[in-house]
């Protein structure tokens, strides 16, 4: 029994790596064709998708904590998978409630990490993550739907000119929005201070 099981293990290995490997050609064949890109600032503990450098979304993340922090730089999205099963150190946790990748995993072509859901929502908007980025489900299953294999991702560990205009400009309109102007016209028509 032992013997069968060693060369199918050897070959689901092998399988798996010229799957990825696939993927991964793919991925960079695809970069650029649909103008679609996603933009993560770290700091911002934001997510943009872009397309032909249009904001379409901005969703709310978590990401890697001080002691796990999320990897920086350009990737690109080299997996889809819906309600995806966690593996971690002797354990598997299939898709459901308690699953800590929630209901979709983006894969990047930086090993172990991606983008994907939480079965910990309250973790969104902080550095909680053992380095991915993670997002409401809910919001997770909108960005799967949007993107596709191929698609890049930037990840940004600072602020950048870019996030500046990316993200920035929501937050200052909130604030805009709460703040009272300085000066209003009342119900009568006369300037109110």
């Amino acid at each position: 029994m032992q013997r069968t099981a060693d060369p199918i293990k050897k070959l689901a290995g092998f399988t798996s790596v010229l799957l990825l490997a696939a993927a991964e050609a793919m991925a960079q064949d695809k970069q650029g064709q649909s103008g679609r890109r996603i933009v993560v600032s770290i700091p911002d503990h934001k997510l943009a998708v872009l397309e032909s450098g249009r904001v379409v979304k901005v969703f709310a993340t978590a990401v890697g904590a001080p002691h796990s922090p999320s990897p920086t730089g350009s990737f690109t999205i080299v997996q889809r998978i819906p309600d995806p099963t966690w593996y971690t150190k002797g354990r598997i946790v299939p898709p459901g409630k308690g699953n800590p990748l929630g209901t979709r995993w983006l894969g990047l072509s930086v090993k172990g990490y991606g983008i994907h859901g939480t079965n910990n929502p309250s973790s969104i908007g902080h550095a909680a993550s053992h380095g991915c980025i993670r997002m409401r489900n809910r919001d997770v299953e909108e960005l799967f739907d949007m993107v596709e294999v191929g698609d890049p991702v930037e990840l940004e560990g600072e602020r950048t000119e870019e996030t500046e205009r990316l993200f920035a400009p929501a937050v200052a309109t909130v604030a805009q929005a709460a703040a009272p102007s300085m000066a209003q016209p009342s119900a009568l028509g006369q300037m109110v201070r």
